[in-house]
């Protein structure tokens, strides 16, 4: 009974890893969209900040991977070059200059909200690349589904729908003394740079749900070389962005930067979330899969949402507070359906398990539709089993 307690918060522990992971690298994020908004409207051009993120993130992250990781390294190939170039254009640069620019002709809130058909897409992709299984016989399976719908619902019932604004205790002063403020920014965005804007996050989400999933295959390659992994994405990543902005930004100036936002907005995206969060979300991928690791994007909204309305002085409206309820309620759903999966999973791998029978056969239990209701399915393996061995399926039950 005394190493039964040790070894109970040992274990626990170590399954809530991932779990803490993904929650922190969520508030890096809403971080990230609240610094880069600020950014963004001081004039920052997007493409530059792509190319200073992936340059800090080389910078803090190599030499680890130099240190850690210069042992027995994969030898690159054409393919799994590829596979690194790909994942580079799909993550710096494709994701997050859409992501940006569409983030400045939005709001924070709102690109949080978009980003949450992230799950939604993760899944149909692992789907179609049969990463994913699905059987809709299965509770957890049904959990899955209904809660990515569940969560999308969410996510599109903040964007459609606003309602009344929910005054809170610290936002109540603010709001009251700065209407004219407040509707005078939220006119000078558009409905066409809205709708603009609101293309350019789902192009952003559609490249970053594509990251995910090929990021599980070069994993498989990487397992034990996750820093190296990282340090070669952010590094190609910003090559691949210095050509885009030579091609998009011919103003010499916009490579100019100071002591100042523009500054932080840089190291902090580089640091925290390119190499921090890559190397993590590889870890966690590797462990639970691309849409375990994309479930928990819905807490970033969340998170951006309550922040926003501290730092940016963004009014909190009722749609969005019951937009986020349905997403915690389908995030959980999901998590609940990764989970059983992950016990049926380690069920299987623990049978079929070898039993002996009468010293001269062997019974193998076969764990197809393994419930505790129904008994084990018998398979034999050479001799036949004697009748009076029926008690096998009894004592593997036990």
């Amino acid at each position: 009974m005394a190493t039964g307690k040790p070894r109970f918060c040992l274990n626990f522990l170590e399954s809530s890893k991932p779990y803490f992971a993904m929650i922190s690298l969520q508030f890096g994020y809403a971080g990230m969209n609240i610094i880069t908004k600020v950014s963004l409207n001081q004039g920052m051009s997007h493409y530059v900040l792509v190319v200073y993120r992936h340059a800090f993130a080389t910078a803090v992250i190599a030499p680890f991977a130099f240190f850690f990781e210069r042992k027995a390294q994969p030898k690159i190939t054409f393919q799994i070059f590829m596979q690194i170039f790909i994942l580079a254009l799909l993550g710096p640069v494709i994701d997050q200059n859409f992501y940006y620019a569409g983030l400045k002709l939005t709001s924070p809130t709102f690109a949080c909200a978009i980003s949450n058909i992230l799950p939604a897409m993760t899944f149909v992709m692992a789907l179609l690349c049969r990463m994913e299984k699905i059987n809709m016989k299965k509770v957890r399976c049904q959990a899955k589904v209904v809660g990515t719908l569940v969560t999308v619902a969410g996510a599109m019932l903040m964007t459609l729908y606003k309602g009344p604004v929910v005054e809170m205790i610290w936002t109540k002063h603010v709001h009251t003394h700065n209407t004219n403020t407040t509707s005078n920014t939220s006119s000078g965005s558009s409905d066409k740079e809205w709708f603009i804007g609101s293309i350019l996050l789902i192009i952003a989400s559609l490249a970053w749900a594509s990251l995910f999933v090929l990021q599980a295959k070069a994993i498989e390659t990487y397992k034990n070389h996750q820093l190296s992994l990282t340090s070669l994405i952010c590094f190609i990543g910003t090559l691949q962005a210095i050509a885009v902005t030579f091609v998009m930004e011919h103003d010499p100036s916009v490579w100019r930067i100071g002591w100042d936002m523009n500054l932080l907005a840089a190291a902090y995206a580089g640091i925290v979330t390119s190499s921090i969060s890559y190397y993590v979300q590889g870890l966690v991928i590797k462990k639970r899969g691309p849409v375990f690791a994309t479930a928990f994007s819905p807490l970033m909204m969340i998170i951006v949402v309550i922040m926003g309305s501290f730092i940016l002085t963004e009014k909190i409206f009722l749609g969005g507070v019951i937009g986020a309820v349905l997403i915690v309620i389908g995030l959980y759903s999901v998590l609940w359906g990764k989970h059983k999966e992950a016990v049926e999973s380690k069920m299987e791998e623990d049978i079929p398990m070898a039993v002996k029978v009468d010293g001269n056969a062997m019974a193998v239990i076969d764990a197809t539709d393994f419930t505790e209701e129904k008994p084990h399915k018998v398979v034999v393996i050479g001799m036949p089993i004697p009748e009076s061995s029926t008690k096998v399926n009894q004592e593997t039950k036990a």
